[in-house]
Order: structure tokens, then C-alpha cells, then sequence
């Protein structure tokens, strides 16, 4: 190879490694440094709920909620970080707290598909789909999905998540603070090298010009998403970036008006629920969530979403199209036939 880009079997103007290099570490650091001014605050904010006993006076009240999921009362604090702040809050809290594999799972597949709900759905109400409906949306699929897992994966009792950092009687505070920090600098570097790989990975597949490359490849993934080729490159988008970072190319390229309205409509309900398929699952695989629920969970239901708006647009279609409707004379009729052969 001779540093030469290639663009849909054409050799393109050369990259530049050492730009996209430079690029990519600039923007994995910003992201890093922007993503631990969310989780040092949000962590260090659990620890001290935990800490203080203050959780255990209200597991009355989240008790019975937590119950549905099969989850314990201490899951409501990462579940509200990631909705209002996103993933990042949600690990923050996480990591703090001490949860089994399967609970760790339930709150993540929840997550993955519902978080960050102010931001992100500001973004889909600018880009295509009402900010309530999006949201609603959003929030439905995860209580089915996460209802659903909760009933068929067993119950555990072993923490697997980065800190198992519980108040215990006689531990005095400062060294339950001093695990903390530990822990919390050790899962800031664990995030600090993904979020980096992935910036670099992103940089050159931006360099190279694949994007349209890989969104053309993308074509038969798309079919089977029930998804319009028109917007493989809005998909392709979302599932890379994610909505917030991906927000600037999905609200300007849906102004263009250059879509079909379902086909724009089908696009948010499947990223709405599945979108930034490489950093957030990758977040929560540091945590040592196994990758299988991970991924597929949210993408099914992406899919299943996206295959009941085809359903119900062929409904629609079927009610209001005279020739697919009996008339009231066919009914009529049926109802005589029905008669004369009782009689």
C-alpha cells in the first residue's frame, strides 16, 4: 500500500496518517475529558447516597417498581442517570454500586435502549419525529425487552461490575472513598482507550472516504432492518456516531426533504431504540457484560418497531381502500346466504 485511499474501486487523494492520527487522539481526548466531567460527578454522588444509608430508607417506595424487572431498589439510581445524562452517568452509578450479572444486564439492555432522553430526543424531534413520540417510543421497547429477559434469565447473586465498593459497619469513610477513587481511575482509563480507538477507527473511515462505501455494502443489512436504501448513509450514521454526535449530519441531510416520509419515520423508530453500536456497548463490555445481550437485544427490537409500522401501514392501507373492504351490500348478502343455508 502506498498511503492511497480507496472510494468504490477508485484510488482517491492519499491519506494523511499523520492528520487523521492527530485528529483522531485530539477528539478522543476531548471525549474522554467531556465524558469524565459526567461520570466523576455522577459516581462520586452515588458513592455518597450508598454511603450514607440514604438508599435504604426509600427501597419501600422503589421496591415494588424495581420488583417488575427484577431488579433491586439501588438499580433506580444508575436507571435515571443513563435516561437524563446517557450511558456514561449510568456506568458512573454503576460502577459504585454492587449488582449480579443478569441485574447488570437488565440495566444495560435498558439503557442501551433508552438514555440520554432529553438530548436525544431533541435530536430526532429537529430531524424527523415528535420529540414525545420518539421518547415514548424509546421507553416502551425497553420496559418490554428488559420484562421480557428478566423472565427468562436466572436470577445471580455474583458482582461483576468494575467496583463492588458496598458500605460495610466499622469501615471508617476515608477508605471507603479511597477505594472509590481507585476504582473510578481505573474504569476513566478503561473508557479513555476505547473512546480513543474508536475516534481513531472513525477518523480514517471518514479519511479514506468509506462512509459511502460502507453504506452501499449496507444494503441487505438494511432490507432485512425494514429500512429504505434511501437512507443507509442516516443509518449508517447513527449506528457509528450515535444521535448526539452524528446530530449535525442527520438534521441537515433530513431538512433536505429528499426522503419519503416513512421512509424518514421508519429511520428513528430503529435508531431511536439502536444506535451507537460500537461506544456504548463497548462501554459496558469493560464491565465484563458478556456482548451477546449487548447487541442483539436492541436490535431486534429495533426491528420488531420498525416491521409493526409496515404492518400498520398495510392495516391503514387495507381500511381505507374500497376495493380491499366489503361493502355493506357484501355483508348483506352474506348475511342472506348465511340464512338460506340454516334454513
Amino acid at each position: 500500500m502506498d498511503g492511497k485511499g480507496y472510494n468504490g474501486g477508485l484510488m482517491s487523494e492519499p491519506i494523511d496518517y499523520r492528520m487523521v492520527l492527530k485528529e483522531g487522539l485530539n477528539k478522543g481526548g476531548r471525549g474522554t475529558i467531556w465524558i469524565l466531567k459526567i461520570l466523576v460527578p455522577v459516581s462520586l454522588a452515588t458513592f455518597l447516597i450508598e454511603a450514607s444509608g440514604l438508599l435504604g430508607h426509600c427501597n419501600q417506595w422503589l421496591a415494588p417498581a424495581m420488583a417488575w424487572f427484577k431488579l433491586p431498589p439501588s438499580a433506580v439510581l444508575p436507571l435515571m442517570a443513563g435516561l437524563l445524562t446517557g450511558i456514561y452517568g449510568a456506568i458512573a452509578a454503576m460502577s459504585v454500586l454492587d449488582f449480579s450479572l443478569t441485574e447488570s444486564i437488565l440495566i444495560a439492555v435498558f439503557l442501551l435502549i433508552s438514555h440520554a432522553l432529553p438530548q436525544e430526543g431533541l435530536v430526532q424531534d429537529r430531524s424527523g419525529m415528535a420529540f414525545g413520540k420518539a421518547t415514548l417510543v424509546r421507553l416502551a421497547a425497553s420496559v418490554v425487552v428488559t420484562l421480557t429477559l428478566a423472565h427468562i434469565m436466572p436470577a445471580q447473586e455474583t458482582s461483576t461490575t468494575a467496583m463492588t465498593l458496598m458500605p460495610a459497619p466499622g469501615v471508617p469513610f476515608a477508605t471507603l472513598l479511597g477505594a472509590w477513587l481507585g476504582d473510578t481511575v481505573r474504569l476513566g482509563l478503561k473508557i479513555m482507550v476505547i473512546i480513543t480507538a474508536m475516534m481513531l477507527l472513525l477518523s480514517w473511515l471518514q479519511a479514506a472516504h468509506l462512509m459511502p462505501v460502507l453504506s452501499h455494502a449496507l444494503n441487505p443489512l438494511l432490507r432485512v432492518l425494514g429500512l429504505s436504501r434511501s437512507v443507509g448513509m442516516l443509518w449508517l450514521t447513527a449506528a457509528l456516531f450515535g444521535l448526539s454526535y452524528g446530530a449535525a449530519v442527520i438534521v441537515e441531510e433530513t431538512r433536505t426533504g429528499n426522503y419519503a416520509e416513512a421512509d424518514i419515520r421508519r429511520l428513528h423508530l430503529s435508531i431511536g431504540i439502536n444506535h451507537a453500536m460500537l461506544e456504548d456497548p463497548l462501554l459496558f463490555l469493560a464491565m465484563g457484560l458478556p456482548a451477546f445481550w449487548l447487541w442483539w437485544p436492541r436490535l431486534l427490537a429495533a426491528m420488531a418497531v420498525v416491521y409493526l409500522d409496515h404492518l400498520g401501514c398495510r392495516f391503514r392501507a387495507w381500511r381505507s381502500s374500497p376495493q380491499l373492504r366489503p361493502s355493506v351490500g357484501d355483508h348483506r348478502i352474506a348475511r342472506e346466504d348465511t340464512r338460506h343455508r340454516r334454513s
